[in-house]
Order: structure tokens, then sequence, then C-alpha cells
């Protein structure tokens, strides 16, 4: 396929064209994306995503609320419970809130970073033949039909697996009415089971699944031959700014960590929490979130640490070669295995030191702390929340801190 043809593939299939731009859109295409532009509740140069937030939560959040109504007038009105459940709130509310705007942040980070192997150039001219073929597997993987298959089946399981819970719950809540003789779901009880509980994990399996066909596309462009250099101001040979891409992804990460805090949470109401399990659970958290940057990120320490000892190498041999030059120059000889051939060499007086310093202090590791900060701090302040419900704020504070500052 050559450049024409991919300027004029539809909205959704962009590569590198005759603009020179390198796009992957993370929320467009596939047949959720397709739904949704028939339904009108996007197009392919928008993704309208207020209107689209409130639509979903209304839809997983507000439904459910309007559904316990009827019980305000018995003696258990199940409002008041649905309000006090952090789970709803958590992932009905926010969660599916900060998925639906987390599409927009993360294709307008994502556009930037992928952009810039071309804006750079980092990727030769020779190579770009290879970077579309790689651009449009990552854009066909991003549309599979399969792979939504796969994430709605998930998306049932949990709904299964959610029936299943609120059938066994002890005693009566918003979501089931437990009495001697029976055992049932409430309305509410059971939208969510239908609607909000696989709406929330569709959308969050569907993001995990298109961050990892970025991640494939990112290691195929880590095997290039790229146009690096060691000497580059970043430290990282020109590769810094992808290190800031995990930072698209805060909204998203947030809305998980909600989720998860939630279960925490409805955990503590039935077991005590201590400072101790809070700082485990946390960062055991931020460990998994930080391999699921580094993955992508890691396949690029391979040619910057090669190309870190092949400049190192190459600046050493120039500087031995030069240094004896000046050696002879200002004593006449060469102290150590004098050559007579070297006598008529001709040496380019260009001082190597600082080439060298800025070679050595060259990074292979894209991941780390400061680049990760935002997204860390998403991904533990949900959990701190819920520690502070429990514990002495000071003494929460104290262990996001430590995390934060690892």
């Amino acid at each position: 396929m050559g450049k024409k043809d991919l300027v004029s593939s539809p909205p959704g299939q962009e590569s590198i064209g005759e603009t020179g731009r390198m796009e992957f859109l993370a929320a467009h295409g596939g047949p959720f994306f397709e739904l949704q532009r028939r339904l009108n509740l996007l197009h392919d140069q928008g993704l309208c995503t207020g209107r689209r937030v409130v639509l979903f939560v209304s839809v997983a959040w507000v439904i459910p609320l309007l559904l316990t109504l009827p019980t305000l007038g018995t003696d258990s009105p199940a409002l008041w419970n649905y309000l006090v459940d952090p789970g709803p709130w958590s992932r009905f509310f926010v969660g599916i809130a900060a998925f639906v705007a987390a599409e927009q942040a993360v294709e307008a980070g994502l556009r930037r970073k992928l952009g810039q192997f071309l804006r750079a150039p980092l990727i030769p001219p020779v190579l770009q033949g290879e970077a579309v073929a790689a651009l449009n597997t990552a854009l066909r993987r991003r549309d599979s039909g399969s792979a939504e298959v796969v994430c709605l089946g998930l998306a049932i399981i949990s709904a299964i697996l959610a029936f299943a819970t609120f059938n066994q719950l002890p005693t009566t809540t918003w979501a089931a009415t437990v009495t001697d003789e029976s055992h049932r779901l409430t309305m509410a009880g059971w939208w969510c089971v239908f609607v909000s509980i696989p709406l929330f994990i569709f959308l969050f399996v569907r993001g995990i699944w298109r961050h990892l066909v970025w991640a494939g596309l990112l290691r195929h462009i880590a095997r290039f031959d790229l146009r690096l250099v060691s000497t580059h101001p970043d430290g990282k040979g020109g590769l810094a700014f992808l290190a800031e891409y995990p930072n698209a992804y805060l909204l998203f990460v947030f809305g998980i960590s909600c989720g998860m805090a939630a279960a925490v949470a409805k955990h503590q109401m039935q077991a005590g929490l201590s400072a101790t399990t809070l700082t485990t659970i946390m960062a055991s958290w931020l460990l998994i979130v930080f391999a699921f940057f580094a993955y992508p990120l890691s396949a690029f320490s391979k040619p910057l640490k090669e190309l870190k000892e092949r400049t190192l190498l190459t600046l050493s041999a120039q500087a031995t070669t030069q240094q004896r030059a000046s050696e002879r120059k200002s004593i006449g000889a060469n102290i150590a295995a004098p050559d007579e051939q070297e006598s008529g060499q001709q040496i380019d007086p260009v001082d190597l030191t600082k080439p060298y310093e800025q070679t050595r202090k060259l990074s292979s590791m894209l991941v780390n702390r400061s680049t990760l900060l935002p997204v860390a701090a998403a991904a533990l302040v949900p959990f701190a929340i819920v520690g502070a419900t429990k514990l002495p704020y000071k003494e929460v504070f104290s262990v996001l801190k430590k995390l934060l500052l690892i």
C-alpha cells in the first residue's frame, strides 16, 4: 500500500500520509465506536465527550437511583442505602465518567507522542514504509470485532458474578431484599446486573485492550534503526518525550483505582484496616500500574543501551588518538607504545570531553518516578481516601507520600 492510498483511508484509519502525520486514535474504530456514531452520540471528527459522560452516567448510576425511589414510603428505603454505598459512586458515577472522559485525553496524548517520531525525525525515510505497515496492523487490531466480542463476554461474566454476589447478601440492601422466606433482587439490583456493571467492565477491558495494541505498536517501532543521538539534551537519546505518554491515561487509571478502592472500602466494613494492610495494597497496585506502562517503554531500553555503549567506544577511540597526538606535540613523542607511523596523522582538535560525559550520563530507562508521578497519584489517591475513613489522616498521608516519593 502506498502513501496516496493511506491518505484516502476512511476516518479512523489514520496513518503516515502526505501531511507527514502519524496518528493512532485509540478511541476510534471498532463496533462500539460505530454503534455510537450511528446513534449520533459522537462523530468521526469529535468524541462529544461531555454529552456521552452525562448519558453513560445517567444510564449506569442515575437510573438505579430512580428505581429506588418507590421504597421511600417503606420502613427500609433503599434510596439512602444506595447513596451511602461507595460501590455505585466509584464504579457507575466516577469510574464510567473517567473512562469516557479519558478517551479524549488519550487520543490527544498519543497523537502528539507518535507524531514526534516523524517531526524529530526519529524514523528514517527508508523505514517509513515499514512504519506504515506497523501502524496499519495496529489499527486493524484496534478495530477488531473479535476483540470487542471478548470484552463483551467478560462484561457478561461480570454480570453473572454480580448476580451471584447479590443473591448471597446477608441482609437487605438497595440491590436485594432478604427475608426468611426469599432472597430476591430489587429493580435497581437487576438494572445494575444487566446494565451498569457490564458497562463499567466493558469500558474498562476495552481501554486495556487498546492500550495493549498501542504497546505492541511502540515495541515494533523500538525495533527500527531509529535516528537516536547519545548527546541529546533530554538525556534519553531523543526519546524522553515518549516517557510522558502514560500521563494521557491519568483519568483512565483514576477510574480503575476508584473501582478497586470501593472493593477495599466494602471489605473494611467487615474487617479492620491497618496501616500495614493499606500500605501493602497501595504498593502492590502501584507496581501493577508501573508495569502496565513500563511494558511498551521497556522495549526502547535495548537500543538506548546499545547506542550508549557504541558511542562511548567510538568517542573513547577518537579521544585516545587525539590525546596521543596532543602528547606528541607537547613532548615530542608518545610515552606508551610510540609509533612513527602516527607522527603524520592529522587530528581534529575538537574537545570530546563534553560529548563523552553526556553520553556516559545517557539513561537507557524511559520509565522513572518523575514522569509517572501524575499517574501514580491518580492510582493511589482513591485508596488514600478509603484509608482516611478508618485511619488517622496523618498516617494515611505519610503512606501516600512515601509511595509517591519512592
